[in-house]
């Protein structure tokens, strides 16, 4: 483990198969758990997909370690980014604050017919935000996305510092 923080090559690729494992987890249980996602849940999932692109580009660039170094870094800052939204996540679920306005159902129109209701309600996939869908240990997926975002991140951020030093060695 140690060997791919300290390598400037191999910790992108360690970024791809993070962001990889973590989404296909997601999706997975999305596609055979039936649990499916709500807003919050999709915002975290675009963190995820901006740490893995960050990590395809320092693979496709080769031999420059210092733009290499600088895309390492903003993967982890797009990691904290997902930790932030996962603990604000969490918060939703445990009723600490109310989510975004996406987390609501949309107010019905009832100055439609019932039949024109029913249809309006069938059409409407939405998820409540502050419904926990699973949890192991009394820890949501928000919660555990914290967990392993902000590990990620710090890993990340340490990564890229400590690839700095040691081009200055």
């Amino acid at each position: 483990m140690q060997k791919i923080l300290y390598s400037p090559r191999l910790m992108p690729l360690a970024i791809v198969a993070a962001c990889l494992v973590i989404l296909g987890v997601a999706y997975a249980s999305e596609i055979w758990g039936g649990l499916k996602p709500c807003v919050l849940c999709m915002y975290q999932r675009y963190a995820f997909m901006a740490a893995a692109g960050f990590g395809v580009l320092g693979l496709v660039l080769g031999g420059r370690s210092g733009p290499r170094r600088a895309l390492v870094g903003l993967a982890g800052l797009a990691f904290l980014t997902g930790a932030g939204i996962a603990l604000f996540h969490v918060g939703v679920e445990q009723l600490w604050w109310r989510g975004t306005a996406e987390c609501h159902a949309q107010a019905l129109d009832l100055s439609q017919s019932v039949e024109d209701l029913r249809k309006q309600m069938l059409q409407t996939d939405f998820v409540a935000c502050d419904q926990v869908a699973w949890s192991l240990f009394g820890i949501s997926m928000a919660g555990y996305n914290v967990i392993a975002s902000l590990a990620l991140g710090l890993a990340s951020l340490w990564a890229a510092r400590h690839m700095t030093k040691e081009r200055e060695a």
